[in-house]
């Protein structure tokens, strides 16, 4: 693709990469044919492709972001299916946040819209906040057939019961038995420790069983997704940062980290990419590439580690949604499969398992009908695979499926590491039994 900035605007480096960027887009389409916008609505503007032309005219003008950029970017789950297909190797993961960013720096949005972002952005990130949240939106479930699109979508989410705080994500050192294979910290997470605790409880107990002392950093806390991808660029960095001192002073006090253990892809997504994201930090680029470096989604390290002690009981039909942060993101395809396969169950795929399920941090909230669509269409694909349960490695997946999975006789939606911890000698997990 041709450009045309000026010598001045290539001095912004955010401008420069997206220019290195824009060049290698070959206008050739195969992104259309997985991006679950375009193949919703059939809108090339709700493409890649034409999201691409989109910035690349608001970059190369100069002039604030137009409400049709706005649009057409908020439609987009950047669920990075597009950079697995693109033959050109396009970035569009770094395209897309700048221009978020540039959307975000240069164009003021209606009232109610920027209202609710700022809710978002005060309250997911925070496990206290979030908890009072989901809490209180349990009042309001009996009617949320009465509220509008958004807050609807808010309500429906919302669990109908919130389990109570688990002290597995207290700061702390969850030590094993004799000297440790390795040493970890585990992200324990903002939304995930509220709405589902049993993971990271899972998490640990199968990491200490196989020989891993696991350190949970005192200070870390949401990795910056969920701002980040609203374009909030500074609060996504703050985040970043506060989370690479807390896990560096971890190391200091407790010993060498070899790893940072995270157990939401969407998360670990975006701690591997702090290197990026920081890299025009003097201060904290190298830093923040040492942290990225060493992070691992849960089923790297188990594979690593290698599976032992599997229980020798006869194990249920699995489905494997893989999070489109997992397989796109992070490009683990085959590791969570080859991990349940190995602890005895029967692993299968759904049907346009490279389409996202609609969940997208916050995707389900701002874009309730477009997520439905994706979530009911998801949901169909994993009902006719005939499990008894689906196994994810993304928070967001796994409460967004769960939403559109809701017959008695549809398969139940479980964490991947909750199902390992059980095959290997851990509790049955909750929703777990003969179907």
């Amino acid at each position: 693709m041709q450009t045309n900035f000026s010598i001045a605007q290539l001095a912004d480096p955010n401008i420069d990469a997206a220019n290195d960027i824009l060049r290698k887009c070959v206008h050739c389409g195969f992104c259309t044919a997985t991006c679950p916008t375009y193949v919703l609505k059939g809108d090339e503007l709700d493409s890649p492709r034409g999201r691409i032309y989109l910035m690349k005219e608001a970059f190369e003008s100069g002039q604030p972001a137009t409400p049709k950029l706005a649009k057409h970017l908020d439609r987009c789950l950047s669920c990075l299916s597009c950079m697995t297909t693109c033959p050109a190797s396009v970035d569009y993961m770094h395209l897309v946040d700048y221009g978020r960013t540039y959307v975000e720096n240069t164009y003021t949005r209606p009232l109610h819209d920027r209202a609710l972002r700022w809710v978002l952005a005060k309250v997911l990130p925070y496990p206290g906040m979030f908890r009072l949240s989901m809490t209180a939106a349990k009042l309001g479930r009996p009617f949320r057939k009465l509220m509008p699109g958004r807050l609807r979508a808010m309500l429906e989410l919302a669990p109908a019961n919130v389990p109570a705080p688990s002290a597995v994500d207290l700061a702390q050192v969850h030590k094993t038995d004799g000297a440790p294979r390795m040493r970890v910290a585990l992200m324990t997470g903002c939304a995930q420790q509220v709405l589902r605790p049993s993971i990271n409880e899972s998490t640990v107990r199968i990491l200490n069983r196989l020989g891993c002392e696991v350190v949970v950093a005192e200070g870390a806390g949401c990795c910056g997704a969920l701002v980040h991808h609203m374009g909030r660029e500074k609060d996504g960095h703050d985040a970043a940062k506060r989370n690479i001192e807390a896990w560096e002073t971890a190391e200091k006090t407790h010993g060498r980290i070899d790893a940072v253990v995270i157990n939401a892809s969407g998360c670990g997504t975006t701690v591997k990419d702090y290197g990026w994201m920081l890299r025009n930090d003097p201060a904290w680029a190298a830093r923040a590439g040492a942290i990225s470096n060493k992070t691992r989604d849960i089923t790297e390290v188990l594979l690593e580690l290698g599976l032992s002690g599997v229980v020798p009981a006869e194990k249920p039909r699995i489905a494997y949604h893989s999070a489109c942060s997992m397989q796109h993101g992070q490009k683990l395809k085959s590791e969570p499969v080859e991990l349940l396969k190995s602890a005895g169950f029967d692993v299968v795929e759904p049907a346009e398992s490279h389409l996202c399920c609609g969940s997208a941090g916050t995707y389900n909230i701002m874009q309730p009908d477009w997520a439905a669509d994706l979530g009911a269409r998801k949901a169909g694909n994993l009902r006719d695979t005939g499990a008894a349960y689906v196994a994810t490695g993304n928070i967001g997946c796994l409460a967004q499926i769960s939403s559109a999975l809701t017959d008695d006789r549809d398969p139940k939606v479980l964490h991947t590491v909750e199902l390992l911890d059980w095959a290997t000698g851990g509790p049955v997990p909750d929703g777990f039994a003969d179907r």
